[in-house]
């Protein structure tokens, strides 16, 4: 691990500060008219997910941390774990639902993703950005309906629930946008 300051930070960066291990999502340098240079940061913590805006000054220092991201295909749920597989040593890990709950709502048997450890801890389950899942239930459809109405919930096989046109029916497939906590994108 390298030590380094305000001024090596870059964006997708993973640092160790505060006895955690964080992401830098933006920084910015700010060089006031009177005083000293300092980073005004956002980095995400990726143990809890939490986001926090913190300020750097010339003397501080850190370490960087090495991730590793493995691509992995998820299995099965085995009572409140989720076994999931590498895809080149065939290697299974399982990871208990509560690391993961966000990710649950999009997950299907046999799709595969980017696990993030640290030092073999497992940190974060990296979704593609679009998933195609199927409406298990919602308000029959509106013959004549337009993408612009005002949309309705719809209940994902997953359990996701999102807001979909009036036009959808159950049994639909659709691609699901899983960036911002799942929002309806189109019909698969």
């Amino acid at each position: 691990m390298a030590t380094i300051g305000m001024n090596d930070l870059k964006t997708g960066l993973t640092i160790l500060y505060n006895q955690s291990i964080w992401r830098v999502l933006e920084f910015q340098h700010v060089k006031p008219g009177k005083g000293a240079a300092f980073v005004r940061s956002k980095l995400k913590n990726l143990r809890t997910g939490a986001v926090n805006e913190v300020t750097f000054r010339p003397g501080d220092k850190f370490e960087t941390a090495s991730i590793e991201q493995t691509e992995m295909q998820y299995l099965y749920a085995d009572g409140d774990q989720h076994v999931f597989m590498d895809n080149e040593t065939y290697d299974q890990i399982s990871i208990p639902a509560d690391k993961i709950s966000e990710s649950l709502k999009f997950l299907l048997e046999n799709m595969t993703v980017k696990i993030t450890t640290y030092q073999g801890e497992i940190l974060d389950v990296e979704l593609p950005k679009t998933v195609e899942l199927t409406v298990k239930e919602t308000q029959p459809g509106i013959k004549g309906a337009t993408a612009n109405g005002g949309g309705k919930p719809a209940t994902m096989e997953t359990g996701l629930v999102i807001i979909v046109p009036d036009f959808i029916n159950e049994g639909d497939k659709l691609v699901v946008n899983t960036d911002n906590g799942g929002s309806y994108t189109s019909r698969a």
